[in-house]
């Protein structure tokens, strides 16, 4: 035998289950990792006491300003992320949600996670040693480069490696610093051949970029677009998408000479 409820009987019944899914879809882990601005390094200088760029079998020279490569922070890949961690972030503007799966890849274990990253990074400082010696027209039958980056993975610093590499040995060609005394950072992979490649989470990097104190930023033309959605007052976005142009770029704002390109 069924009973009628009353409607207030029969809205709190109902109710119920409602409450339920939402605390569960509150509390459920869902495929997102979290990211924010992460650190910046000078690839002229020093990280943890040791230097980045170490050439040896041609001179160096002493260089001034800056080269920042940057980074994002995101959480682990096994870290539990939930709704209420997901839209806490989707209204910040230092934070990110983005598919675990572009964060890391999928169906690997938190340690062959690490090691991909690792096997990353050294392939992207070949190609940053082949492309910086390739534009210089040095052999690396005679030069050596050892580049050293302390807990840092990833190809996304490949552009800012090889600029210093150039930098170091060549400067602007003039005799002046590529970097005309500025702080600039920015982002990018790099081939042997120097063509630059997009990398994402360009929006968060242009923020660690200023907080770190510089004031251009090169970018991946493709990812204008990103970088722009965020961009901190005084930073000044170039965009590139070879070595040459990123140099020639630089020198141009260097010496006021020749254009300087725009997203």
């Amino acid at each position: 035998m069924l009973s009628r409820l009353t409607r207030p009987r029969a809205v709190a019944v109902a109710a119920v289950p409602v409450v339920a899914l939402l605390a569960t879809a509150v509390l459920a882990p869902l495929p997102f990792s979290l990211a924010q601005p992460g650190m910046t390094a000078n690839v002229l200088g020093k990280n943890q006491g040791t230097p980045v760029i170490t050439v040896s079998g041609a001179k160096t020279r002493q260089t001034s300003g800056q080269l920042r490569m940057t980074t994002i922070e995101a959480t682990n890949p096994d870290t539990r992320v939930s709704l209420s961690d997901v839209l806490s972030a989707w209204f910040a503007t230092d934070r990110a949600v983005m598919p675990r799966d572009s964060v890391y890849p999928s169906g690997q274990s938190t340690k062959e996670i690490e090691q991909h990253n690792t096997a990353q990074m050294k392939e992207s400082q070949d190609a940053a040693t082949q492309a910086a010696l390739k534009y210089l027209d040095l052999s690396a039958d005679n030069v050596k480069v050892t580049l050293k980056l302390a807990d840092v993975g990833g190809p996304s610093a490949g552009l800012l490696f090889t600029l210093g590499i150039i930098d170091k040995l060549d400067g602007d060609g003039s005799g002046g610093d590529l970097t005309g005394g500025r702080t600039i950072a920015g982002t990018g992979t790099i081939d042997g051949a120097g063509k630059v490649g997009a990398v994402g989470g360009v929006a968060l990097k242009t923020q660690a970029a200023r907080r770190d104190g510089a004031t251009v930023f090169l970018v991946p033309r493709d990812e204008c677009t990103d970088a722009k959605s965020e961009l901190p007052k005084g930073l000044r976005l170039i965009p590139v998408t070879t070595l040459k142009g990123a140099v020639n770029s630089l020198v141009a704002l260097e010496t006021g000479k020749g254009s300087v390109p725009r997203c």
